[in-house]
């Protein structure tokens, strides 16, 4: 099989490589690295949006890319999450970063299970999913700046997003896990 570099698998491999670039200026001893953090991270996010955007528009749409966008998205997600519980080290975030990353793993998983029984589309990604990485991504933003910024407490707001996400993490997961099972009842 060859891979094909198109621009939304260019922009996809972009995102895994700023995950080094983030880890070295999260840990510079350096008065705005975490700004600099906040703003690769969201460059990433555009990153996201614009692969598949692109992909969608100029019909790019190749198996690898399909296979190695989710793959960046959770690697994004779980190493920002570890570091941000690292450097703010609390269970009140640990928990639901944990909930995240547990769930990111067992969707991940369940997700190639049932694509090797031909099942694949009873596990696609719902709205409910797409509510659960908004909150997310935002919260991981904001948990990155983590200053309060003219008088609104910035980090705050991301604990608070960031439980909202474990939440609808954990709905979108029993939905997932429901139709799974519906559909292994069914054959």
């Amino acid at each position: 099989m060859t891979i094909e570099y198109n621009i939304p698998t260019c922009l996809t491999l972009l995102r895994l490589a700023l995950i080094p670039l983030l880890a070295v200026v999260f840990y510079l001893p350096w008065v705005y690295s975490n700004i600099a953090c906040t703003l690769i991270f969201f460059l990433a996010g555009v990153t996201d949006w614009l692969d598949g955007y692109l992909a969608r528009k100029m019909q790019l749409e190749t198996p690898f890319g399909a296979f190695l966008d989710p793959v960046a998205d959770k690697v994004m997600v779980a190493f920002v999450l570890v570091l941000i519980v690292q450097q703010q080290a609390s269970p009140y975030l640990a928990v639901p970063a944990a909930i995240i990353i547990g769930r990111e793993i067992t969707i991940a998983s369940l997700r190639e299970w049932m694509a090797e029984i031909g099942q694949r589309a009873k596990v696609k990604v719902s709205d409910l999913g797409k509510w659960k990485t908004s909150a997310q991504m935002l919260a991981i933003g904001l948990l990155l700046y983590r200053e309060d910024l003219l008088g609104v407490p910035v980090n705050a707001i991301g604990y608070g997003l960031l439980y909202i996400a474990a939440a609808l993490t954990l709905w979108s997961m029993v939905n997932y896990l429901s139709a799974a099972l519906k559909a292994m009842s069914e054959k």
